[in-house]
């Protein structure tokens, strides 16, 4: 039995474990991203506000020849990199600074307004971001001071393109781990299961893999495997004491046969009554004898020994031979028999069972099906499944019913005749589990369509 891996738990638990990964690693790498751009920023916005209030008390102490001569000590010494200065008047012209022209629409209201400016690097002109400040000093001049960001974006940048790489392989290594992990559990899970199919298959020897790990599993085929040896000892004991059981009635109750053939064979004749009684008596000791001998088919069956060399069957010859068989007898009865199995139709199994389980479902026609109906035949082969099909057009069989009906001695007053053992049934459904198939019970609409799927 193989396992579909994208369909078990431990892939779905895998998928869920790499989302979680994922969101850890995001949450962990953007939260640091985040933090590392703002402290970038208020870095630079604590530079700009220093450099700021600087000027602005240069202001406050020479005023506008003051600020001009600090503005351009600044730029042409010690001034930091990136610097940007300009000292406007009212009407936004410039009077100082690295900038020649307002670079605004009017007075920015935000207080830490952003624009562009264009430079003349060595073979390209380029255009860096500044962040800035703008203050209104007394008089009405105004005064700028920002710095460029470009040497930060190009920071941050770099460090967003390595938290997603970290992301993505992170991820990526969750994923394979987890892979990996729900691969060799579902494996271990196949393996499990595939011996469980063997051993309902027949082979009751089979025991549950055990890889010495001394993990959960081992602890749990070892657990196992200690079970079906009691089942399997117990079952044994219980098939020995059966047979034996089987074995000491089979001779009595021929013997028994024997004497009443005597008894009705003896001159002079027996009474009437005498007679009549012995034949009553005679009746149920075949009765009894053929319900004996279906139950050692059902505990063959279900004990898995007939296949231990299983054959090629051809289901479709086997359904043309029981088919031409039994037509007689239906037509004697006042019923119709008709089958259908054109093309070859071959199973591993056993053809003295697989036979007697179609001559059950056959039979059953005849005790069910009243005169005038008719009871429809055939085998087919659809990819890697053989189906047969028996149906009828009788009283059938109610849904609740159909559950059990493969039970044994389960009967049904309103259609089963007083004859019956009610084991028809279940030997048919010991063989199909013994050929590791499929058996379902169908309303037929009127009637009962018997369906038996077994691997091609």
């Amino acid at each position: 039995m193989r396992l579909d891996l994208f369909n078990t738990t431990a892939f779905r638990l895998s998928v869920g474990y790499t989302l979680l990964v994922m969101l850890a690693v995001s949450v962990t790498l953007g939260s640091a991203y985040l933090l590392t751009e703002s402290l970038i920023t208020d870095e630079v916005d604590l530079i700009i506000d220093t450099e700021m209030k600087s000027l602005q008390d240069k202001f406050a102490q020479s005023a506008v020849a003051g600020v001009t001569d600090e503005i351009n000590l600044r730029i042409d010494s010690w001034g930091r990199i990136g610097a940007v200065y300009m000292l406007a008047d009212a009407n936004f012209e410039r009077i100082a600074g690295n900038v020649t022209d307002w670079p605004f629409d009017g007075l920015p209201t935000e207080r830490w307004p952003a624009f562009e400016i264009e430079t003349i690097e060595p073979g390209r002109r380029s255009v860096h971001p500044v962040r800035a400040a703008v203050r209104t000093l007394p008089g009405g001049d105004l005064l700028l001071v920002g710095t460029d960001i470009s040497q930060g974006r190009r920071f941050a940048d770099k460090f967003r393109r390595t938290m997603l790489w970290g992301i993505g392989l992170s991820t990526f290594a969750a994923a394979l781990a987890g892979f990996w992990f729900s691969y060799r559990l579902a494996r271990r899970v196949g393996l499990v299961a595939s011996t469980c199919q063997q051993i309902l298959a027949g082979e009751a020897g089979r025991r549950l893999p055990v890889t010495g790990t001394r993990d959960e599993f081992d602890s749990l085929a070892v657990s196992v495997n200690h079970v079906l040896d009691r089942l399997e000892e117990q079952a044994g004991t219980l098939r020995a004491t059966f047979d034996s059981a089987a074995h000491d009635l089979r001779a009595p109750l021929q013997r028994l046969r024997a004497r009443m053939d005597a008894l009705l064979l003896r001159v002079p004749p027996l009474e009437a009554p005498v007679h009549e009684s012995v034949e009553s008596a005679l009746r149920e000791v075949d009765h009894l004898q053929r319900t004996l001998t279906t139950l050692l088919q059902i505990a063959l069956a279900e004990s898995g020994t007939p296949l231990a060399s299983p054959t090629p069957v051809d289901m479709a010859i086997l359904v043309n031979e029981l088919g031409e068989l039994f037509e007689p007898v239906y037509a004697a009865r006042g019923l119709e028999l008709s089958w259908d199995a054109p093309a070859s139709a071959l199973v591993q199994g056993n053809r003295q069972l697989l036979a007697q389980m179609l001559t059950n479902l056959i039979e059953n026609g005849l005790k069910y099906v009243p005169a005038g109906g008719r009871v429809q035949v055939s085998a087919g082969k659809s990819g890697g499944t053989v189906h047969l099909s028996v149906a009828d057009n009788g009283p059938g069989i109610g849904e609740q019913e159909r559950r059990r009906a493969a039970q044994p001695f389960v009967r049904f007053a309103a259609s089963t005749p007083q004859e019956g053992s009610g084991l028809g049934l279940s030997l048919v459904a010991a063989i199909v589990r013994l050929h590791r198939g499929r058996l379902e019970l169908q309303d037929n609409s009127p009637g009962l369509r018997v369906l038996i799927e077994l691997p091609a």
